[in-house]
């Protein structure tokens, strides 16, 4: 038995995830000016990698927020099962962005290692405290929502404004040494520049990992796959269930099931079971667009 996907709030989650990354593209654009331009006339090396990384963060919200957007596109003849994996792909190009960017600044950071040092100036720690604030805030409220939703792509923008409160924190430490160190700790700010690099490296693979897992169909994490094996099997007329697959889809789920039953009934029974099956289980979780049912006679 098959049939169309049910209508569900994906697409309103999808809009909603579309405007976090969009007041993320605000923020970050914002932020940007404000720590390059700081960083450059304040000397503060590790401020003006931070600035650079939100650049990057403009070009990441502008991404993930057209993924969204196009994610939420109602299935059509090209993509019967929708334009879900438009989410995860978003995610993988917006880590793949993260991981190149933190290698070029490790090698640009490193190299000025080896050049004279001027001392950075009192008003970029400010900068930082203001950018951590804000972006610790920006992050708590995005990935509430996104684990809500199980959206990799917006748990993915959600983790660029952590790692952004975690680079803030590493460069006010390494501009603080350099301030209250004097000439000799003045290089104390390359250094966290450096471990910036590694702190957006890190977050980069975090980011990768449950996209790729989407992308290439993993089974989902959690009771999903038991709720929907015990959702099936209250079902009348069902002996036992078989097969059981789950894939997830952006934000929605669908199900290849395999059940038993009587096989002396008619091919009208079997398939009132089958619509049963899918109903109880499209009941007991909303998110699953579509169900699969294979009707098989019992051993």
């Amino acid at each position: 038995m098959n049939s169309t996907a049910q209508p569900y709030a994906t697409a309103a989650n999808l809009q909603m995830g579309a405007r976090f990354a969009l007041i993320g593209l605000f923020v970050n654009v914002a932020f940007a000016i404000i720590k390059t331009v700081a960083g450059i006339y304040g000397h503060g090396y590790a401020l003006v990698a931070d600035g650079i990384e939100s650049v990057l963060d403009v070009a990441g919200s502008i991404v993930i927020w057209g993924g969204l957007r196009f994610a939420a596109r109602p299935p059509d003849e090209t993509h019967p099962y929708g334009h879900g994996k438009a989410e995860p792909l978003a995610a993988i190009v917006v880590a793949g962005g993260v991981l190149l960017a933190a290698v070029g600044f490790a090698i640009e950071s490193t190299r000025e290692l080896f050049v004279p040092q001027i001392a950075p100036a009192g008003f970029t720690l400010g900068v930082l405290v203001f950018v951590a604030v804000v972006k610790e805030a920006l992050f708590r409220r995005v990935v509430k929502f996104a684990r809500a939703v199980q959206s990799v792509a917006m748990e993915t923008d959600a983790l660029r404004h952590r790692a952004d409160v975690i680079a803030s924190v590493v460069a006010f430490i390494g501009i603080s040494i350099a301030i209250i160190g004097g000439e000799r700790w003045r290089v104390a700010d390359n250094w966290a520049a450096i471990f910036v690099c590694l702190v957006i490296a890190a977050m980069g693979v975090r980011m990768l990992r449950p996209a790729l897992s989407d992308i290439l169909d993993t089974a989902p994490p959690g009771p999903i796959v038991d709720e929907v094996r015990s959702s099936a099997a209250s079902v009348d007329g069902v002996i036992e269930i078989d097969k059981c697959r789950v894939r997830k889809m952006g934000l929605e789920f669908y199900v290849d099931l395999h059940v038993r039953v009587d096989g002396n009934i008619s091919v009208r029974n079997g398939h009132d079971i089958a619509h049963e099956v899918k109903r109880a289980i499209q009941k007991h979780d909303p998110r699953i667009a579509d169900v699969l049912v294979h009707v098989e006679p019992a051993r």
